[in-house]
């Protein structure tokens, strides 16, 4: 049949491809059939707060071994390490985000300083502590902690997007499991499935320091009250070899022990913790206990960090030998013709999992993800309909993580509301995102407290509430006692995209010393009523700009001054209307202690009598501006350079309105007062003032800093004599410390124009 070997010709690549693939399947099954016999490896994470970085360094050891990790177990800290590693998320990269995060932040109910706009900026620098006063239903406010966690819930939720949906836990990329408490039986609680985010956010609630979550007819804390080590889940769950890392002391306490501040309400925790400990822990095959002596659950620094980890990853170190032969029994292979423990590499036969890495946080808060639809629980219509408006929800078919958190941040700001939280599900095809929140607060009071040896204590107050309007309004009663004494009260009106309108008022009681050139000249007391009108603010994360009109009236109650002819001028009581516009530029990564970014503001104002001329004269023009940039000189100093000025363009400028200069800071002793090295206290100048400042900084320790800096200035009456008059030059050291209560600082300096030296001692906020 010779018409048949042309056929066969053909069809004999086929065949041999056919055959070729049935070989290569059954190598496939017959190995994936020998990776379901093979026994199961299952890694256990004990809870201990900041103490479980070390499981970070333990699980660098584990990869080098190449030790296959076929599940996960974990309580508290352990749920979070364990469940991203769960998902994916190798050493390296959950190292990368343990050091990404703010955790004086996450920690707190705070609004992360970089997601608000400059307003809700300069609120929070001013205020060390806020409560609010009341709620607008009994369920408006469910905190039952120090800390709600919000900000830990939406890293969590972040961390996880992909997973949002209600999952079994063991479709992770490596099986998982977590450990919470249930307050109202008081009995431990397994997650299996679920929410990742919830069941970890749960696991890691401590009592009395965070708010417990509830779910369904549970109340749940931390799952260390009752299985701090759960060796027996991973049991149940088919592990046939268990890796576990614990973080818990196992000495015998003593009295002694029991002396310091704090210590007996550890133990009673220590004590819920031993719950299942001893069996657990006797039934692990390999156990690393980590020594994190010096530590505490709450030491969430960079130090810690570094410290912890190393240990996790030289106590993990010790028992390299065990666990590459635990890899070998386990995968079948032989390391015998290898020294075992020079060879911290991963080997050729480990099995190579695809792992998730990490991106950096600026790409991972810009990626944006589809979204098929949005919905919002417990907003009130009209909040609703403001949101979509400003973030033009029903617009856009993507939004970033950012974005979504902007839209958290403008809930839990402007909008009053007590939390808000997001998840995404579905798939990365198209997800569906849900805003939710508890309700609203009814308001929110912020407290300021500061001390200083020149006014000696000041104390600042903040009542802010939302009211009840169709269109979002928001009414902020402000004051200040000390010195200089106010009371303000704010109306804001939120209608659109970004503008906002204002109506204010202001009531001031100022007491001022006025120097000249180091002797005391005048001590000035005046009244000062102000009401203004904002037409036009548009606000940004890192931008503001705003037009207003400004009606004033100053009242002198008291002048004393050594010169009787130059008193006169002092005495006149003085109405003013004004017109204001300006643009102001922060990208700082903080107010006190900057590091990176840079500070940008003009301001330009018409002051007239009448609308339009000033005492028959023409308006007085005022132009300041000032800019202020961050120079890293390596991880621990900064250089900052400083420039500003302010002009006055005529010169029938009434006295308190002149140029003015002096103190650490801009506004310290009157709103157009400009700081100068070396000089406590208010000195006036000429009509043009051009000045800079360049300050050293260094980060001695974590909250502790040196400060140098050298100021000169430039000022004159008339302009074309700038350049000619004399320069005023000043140099300052200051020691600060960054506590919770605010900047606690000593500075001594010098000035030329002063010719003296001062000190200067602070502890508080700027207001």
């Amino acid at each position: 049949m010779p018409h048949i070997t042309p056929l066969l010709r053909r069809i004999a690549p086929l065949i041999a491809l056919l055959l070729a693939c049935n070989h290569t399947l059954a190598a496939a099954t017959d190995s994936l059939a020998t990776d379901k016999k093979r026994p199961k490896v299952a890694l256990v994470l004990s809870g201990g707060g900041a103490k479980g970085f070390a499981h970070i360094g333990v699980l660098k050891v584990l990869e080098q071994a190449g030790v296959p990790i076929d599940m996960v177990c974990g309580t508290s800290i352990g749920s979070l390490i364990g469940g991203l590693y769960a998902l994916g998320y190798d050493a390296e990269a959950l190292d990368s985000m343990v050091r990404a995060q703010e955790w004086g932040t996450l920690l707190s109910d705070k609004i992360n300083w970089r997601e608000q706009d400059l307003d809700e900026r300069a609120r929070m620098d001013k205020y060390f502590f806020s409560v609010p006063l009341a709620s607008l239903s009994k369920h408006a406010f469910t905190q039952n902690g120090l800390i709600k966690g919000q900000n830990l819930a939406n890293l969590f939720t972040r961390l996880t997007i992909g997973y949002h949906d209600s999952i079994d836990f063991n479709t992770l990329p490596i099986p998982f499991a977590c450990v919470a408490t249930d307050m109202v039986t008081f009995s431990e609680v397994d997650f299996h499935s679920g929410n990742l985010a919830t069941a970890m956010r749960a696991s890691m609630a401590i009592p009395a320091a965070f708010t417990p979550v509830r779910l369904d007819s549970m109340v749940l804390v931390d799952g260390g009250l009752r299985n701090n080590y759960p060796a027996d889940i991973a049991r149940q769950m088919g592990a046939d070899y268990i890796i576990g890392v614990s973080l818990q002391k196992m000495k015998q306490t003593t009295t002694a022990d029991l002396d310091a501040p704090g210590s007996v309400i550890s133990r009673l925790i220590d004590v819920n913790c031993y719950n299942k400990y001893r069996e657990n822990w006797d039934d692990t095959d390999i156990g690393i206990r980590v020594n994190t002596d010096g530590f505490g659950t709450a030491s969430f620094n960079l130090k810690a960090i570094d410290t912890l980890e190393m240990r996790g990853y030289r106590e993990a170190r010790r028992h390299w030998q065990e666990l590459i032969s635990l890899r070998d029994r386990v995968l079948g292979t032989d390391s015998s013709r290898t020294n075992a423990a020079d060879q911290p590499a991963q080997t050729s036969a480990t099995p190579r999992k695809t792992r998730r890495r990490l991106p950096t946080q600026s790409a991972q808060s810009a990626s944006l993800l589809p979204i098929t639809a949005t919905t919002f629980r417990n907003t009130t219509p009209s909040d609703e309909r403001y949101l979509r408006r400003r973030f033009r929800l029903d617009s856009r078919d993507s939004l970033s993580t950012d974005q979504i958190e902007q839209m958290l941040t403008a809930m839990r700001g402007p909008l009053f509301y007590n939390d808000a939280s997001y998840q995404l599900t579905g798939s990365k095809s198209g997800y569906r995102l849900t805003i939710d929140t508890e309700g609203k607060k009814a308001s929110q009071v912020f407290i300021g407290v500061r001390f200083d040896n020149e006014e000696k204590v000041a104390l600042g107050l903040c009542a802010v509430a939302q009211l009840p309007t169709k269109t979002p309004m928001q009414l902020a009663l402000s004051g200040r006692l000390g010195k200089r004494s106010y009371g303000r009260i704010d109306l804001t009106l939120l209608p659109v995209h970004l503008n906002s309108f204002t109506l204010s008022y202001q009531y001031n009681r100022d007491e001022i010393d006025v120097y000249d050139r180091g002797d005391l000249s005048v001590n000035l007391k005046y009244h000062r009523h102000r009401a203004e009108l904002a037409l036009l603010n548009f606000t940004g994360r890192n931008y503001l700009i705003d037009l207003f009109a400004r009606f004033e009236h100053y009242n002198v109650s008291s002048a004393l001054s050594s010169d009787s002819i130059a008193l006169k001028q002092y005495l006149d009581d003085i109405g003013m209307v004004s017109y204001h516009a300006r643009v102001h530029y922060n990208s700082q990564d903080q107010t006190y202690f900057p590091t990176r970014g840079s500070r940008f503001e003009a301001a330009y104002g018409l002051h007239t009598t009448n609308l339009y001329q000033f005492k028959g004269k023409q308006p007085v023009g005022i132009l300041a501006a000032a800019w202020q940039t961050n120079l890293r000189l390596g991880s621990r100093l900064t250089l900052r350079p400083t420039l500003y000025g302010r002009s006055i363009a005529t010169d029938h400028s009434p006295y308190l309105l002149r140029n003015a200069i002096g103190g650490p800071w801009y506004g310290q002793f009157a709103d157009q007062q400009m700081p100068m090295a070396g000089m406590n206290f208010v000195e006036i100048v000429g009509d043009h003032l051009a000045a800079a400042q360049l300050t050293l900084q260094h980060r001695l320790t974590t909250n502790n800093y040196l400060l140098l800096t050298a100021g000169a200035a430039q000022q004159a009456d008339k302009m074309n004599k700038l350049a000619s008059a004399a320069t005023i030059c000043g140099i300052a050291a200051t020691y600060a410390y960054n506590s919770l209560v605010g900047p606690l600082s000593a500075s001594l300096g010098y000035n030329n124009r002063a010719r003296q030296l001062y000190f200067y001692a602070n502890l508080g906020f700027q207001f």
